[in-house]
C-alpha cells in the first residue's frame, strides 16, 4: 500500500540587528517601533534608552531663555545672568508671558515689556520707548541743523531788493511756503532743501538722541504742520532741532507729545545688524496694517528714522492675507512665515529691499516656537506635519509620526538632531520627539512639555513648564536622580507571512547595567490585552539572549518595558509552517 509522503514544512529565522527607530503608522517597516519612551538614536544601529538629563536650575517663575556668553532668563519680573540677577520690573502678567527674548550684539531685547539690558554691562538697561509731555510755556524758532539762530531776513510773497549774500526769504507767495537762500556767487534765490526749527522746553531732550526717529502729537494750532514724524537733528537737555520751516520765532503755553515708539510686532528677529518684526492687526496708532518692519541699522530703538540714508528704518505693506505665524533669521534673510506662505527679504539697505513671497506649507499656528535650525536647514511645524527647508520648497520629513494631529509646537536644535515637543489636540497629552537629521530617524522621548529650547555652549536647555525647571537634556547640572524607565512597542508581527506561517519564537538580545530590570509583553490578534511573558532583573553586568515563546496565532505584538541602561542589539524571529486548517 502507498501512504502520502509529508514534507516537513520546516523553519527559519529572520533576525533584525539594525534599529530605525520611531514609525506610528499602521504597518512598520523591521526594526522600526510603533511606539516607544524615552529611547535614543545615539548608538545606532543598537536600540537603547537616552542619556539621563541635568537639572541646570529651578526658577520661581522662568518665562524665556537666551544664550549669551552663558544661558540666561527671565525670572518673574527679574532678568538672570548666572549668579547675577537684575531687578528689571517686568510684567509678570500671564498674556505677557512667555517673554519673547532677541538677540542683538551684547543687547537683549525682552518683548513684549519693550525692556532692553546689555549683557556686557548689566547696569546699562531702560526702556525702548520714550515719551515727554511738554506743558507750559514753550519756544519755537527758527534755527540750522546744528540748532544755531537762523531767522530769515525776509518774509514776503515777491524776491527781495538788493539782498547780501546769505540771507534769507520766506518766499509766501505759494502753500507751503519756501525757505529760499541769496547766493552772490550765483546772483540767484537758491532754494533751502530742508529747513530747521528749535523746539525749547525744560527737560524735552533728555530721553532722545541725535537722529531718533520721534512723533509729534498735539501740537498748537500754529504748528499743526507739523504733527507726526520728525527726526532729531539735534539735541540738548532742554532743547529738540527737528525739520520744519517757521518763519518767526514763537513763544506759546502748549500741552503736547514727544515719543518714539516701538511698532506692536507679532514676531522679531535680528539680521544684518537689523530687528525685523511683522504686524498682521491693529498698530500702536489703531490702524489696522499687514506689514514689516526694520529698525534702524545697528539701533533697535529706532523703528520710525526716515533720512534718506543707507542705515533708515524700513517698513512695507503686504498683500498676502492672513496673521503671521513665525518668524526667523536663515542663512542671512530675515523669513517671516504666514500658514500658506513664507516672505523672504532680501537686500542690504532700504532702496535695495525687496521681498519674495513663496506659497507654500508655512508655520502652523501657534508654532512659532518650532523654528530651528540644522546643519544649515530649518525645521518647523506645518499643519499636517515637521517640515525642512533649505531655501527652496520645504519638505515634510514627519511621516513617521503617523496622522496625529499635533499643535503649540517649541522646538530646537543641537548637533545633527531636531528636538520637538507639541501636544496631541485630540488627546490633550505632550510629547518630545527627536529626529536625528543624519540617519533620517525619529525617536519618542517622553511626555515633556518643553517650552523656549535654547542651545548654549554644547548643551540644549529646555524649559519644563509642568514643573517649571530648566533642563539640560544632554545631562550637564544636577543629573536626574532616578534610572531612566524606557519602553519599546513594535508593529504587528506576522501579518507579512504568507500561508499558514507563524512566529514560533523571539529571541532577544540585549545587555543591562546592574541594577536595570526589563519586562516583555505580547498582545495577542490585536486582541487589546497585553499578556506578561517574564522579567529579568540584572545582578551583574552582562549580555544575554532571551528566549519568548509566544502561542499559536495569526499575528502578535512584542513590548518591552525596561528601567535603566539598556542596549538591544538584535531581536530574531523564528518562523515555522503550519498546517493548511
Amino acid at each position: 500500500m502507498d501512504y502520502p509522503t509529508l514534507t516537513d514544512p520546516g523553519s527559519r529565522r529572520e533576525m533584525t540587528d539594525v534599529f530605525l527607530g520611531y514609525n506610528h503608522n499602521l504597518r512598520a517597516g523591521s526594526g522600526e517601533f510603533y511606539d516607544m519612551t524615552n529611547m535614543t538614536s545615539d548608538h545606532y544601529p543598537i536600540l537603547a534608552p537616552r542619556r539621563r538629563r541635568g537639572i541646570f536650575a529651578s526658577p520661581a517663575s522662568v518665562q524665556g531663555l537666551i544664550a549669551k556668553d552663558g544661558l540666561c532668563w527671565v525670572d518673574g519680573a527679574d532678568f538672570v545672568m548666572g549668579e547675577q540677577r537684575i531687578p528689571l520690573g517686568l510684567s509678570t502678567d500671564p498674556g505677557d508671558c512667555p517673554k519673547r527674548l532677541v538677540s542683538m550684539g551684547a543687547w537683549v531685547l525682552i518683548l513684549p515689556d519693550k525692556v532692553y539690558i546689555n549683557t556686557a554691562d548689566p547696569t546699562d538697561f531702560g526702556s525702548l520707548e520714550a515719551e515727554v509731555r511738554v506743558t507750559g510755556t514753550v519756544t519755537f524758532s527758527p534755527c540750522a541743523a546744528d540748532g544755531t539762530a537762523r531767522t530769515p531776513q525776509f518774509i514776503q510773497p515777491t524776491a527781495p531788493e538788493d539782498p547780501k549774500n546769505n540771507d534769507l526769504w520766506v518766499d509766501t507767495s505759494a502753500s507751503p511756503h519756501a525757505l529760499k537762500q541769496w547766493s552772490q556767487s550765483a546772483g540767484m534765490w537758491l532754494s533751502v532743501s530742508t529747513a530747521y526749527l528749535k523746539i525749547a522746553a525744560p527737560g524735552i531732550g533728555v530721553p532722545f538722541s541725535r537722529y531718533d526717529g520721534i512723533r509729534l502729537s498735539g501740537l498748537p494750532e500754529q504748528l499743526a504742520s507739523l504733527e507726526g514724524a520728525a527726526v532729531v537733528w539735534d539735541r540738548q537737555e532742554d532743547c529738540l532741532v527737528v525739520a520744519g520751516l517757521l518763519e518767526e520765532a514763537l513763544t506759546l503755553e502748549a500741552d503736547f507729545t514727544v515719543s518714539r515708539k516701538l511698532p506692536a510686532m507679532d514676531f522679531v528677529v535680528e539680521s544684518g545688524n537689523r530687528l525685523w518684526g511683522c504686524r498682521y492687526g491693529e498698530d500702536e496708532n489703531g490702524q489696522f496694517v499687514n506689514r514689516l518692519y526694520a529698525s534702524k541699522l545697528g539701533d533697535f530703538k529706532n523703528w520710525s528714522c526716515f533720512m534718506g540714508l543707507s542705515t533708515d528704518s524700513y517698513y512695507v505693506n503686504l498683500g498676502t492675507d492672513g496673521p503671521f505665524t513665525g518668524a526667523v533669521s536663515y542663512l542671512g534673510y530675515p523669513l517671516f512665515f504666514k500658514e500658506g506662505c513664507l516672505h523672504k527679504v532680501c537686500g542690504d539697505y532700504p532702496a535695495q529691499f525687496q521681498v519674495l513671497d513663496t506659497p507654500c506649507r508655512g508655520v502652523q499656528p501657534g508654532c512659532g516656537g518650532s523654528l530651528a535650525m540644522v546643519n544649515e536647514v530649518l525645521f518647523y511645524k506645518a499643519r499636517h506635519g515637521v517640515c525642512a527647508y533649505d531655501g527652496s520648497l520645504p519638505v515634510e520629513v514627519s511621516a513617521a509620526l503617523g496622522e496625529g494631529a499635533w499643535d503649540s509646537a517649541w522646538a530646537g536644535a543641537l548637533g545633527n538632531k531636531y528636538y520637538i515637543s507639541m501636544r496631541d489636540a485630540r488627546e490633550g497629552t505632550w510629547s518630545l520627539f527627536v529626529y536625528d537629521t543624519a540617519r533620517r530617524l525619529w525617536h519618542r522621548e517622553d511626555d515633556l512639555r518643553g517650552e523656549s529650547f535654547c542651545p548654549c555652549r554644547g548643551e540644549l536647555y529646555v524649559i519644563d513648564r509642568d514643573s517649571g525647571k530648566i533642563l539640560a537634556l544632554l545631562g550637564s547640572g544636577e543629573p536626574e536622580k532616578d534610572s531612566v524607565p524606557w519602553m519599546v512597542q513594535t508593529g504587528i508581527l506576522g501579518t507579512d507571512q504568507p500561508d499558514r506561517k507563524y512566529i514560533s519564537r523571539l529571541t532577544v538580545r540585549m545587555s543591562m547595567d546592574v541594577g536595570g530590570r526589563a519586562r516583555f509583553f505580547v498582545q495577542y490578534d490585536s486582541m487589546g490585552g497585553w499578556e506578561h511573558l517574564g522579567t529579568v532583573n540584572v545582578t551583574s553586568l552582562k549580555s544575554f539572549s532571551l528566549p519568548i515563546r509566544p502561542r499559536r496565532c495569526d499575528h502578535l505584538r512584542l513590548r518591552i518595558e525596561g528601567v535603566g541602561e539598556a542596549r538591544i542589539y538584535s531581536i530574531t524571529k523564528t518562523i515555522e509552517g503550519g498546517s493548511e486548517q
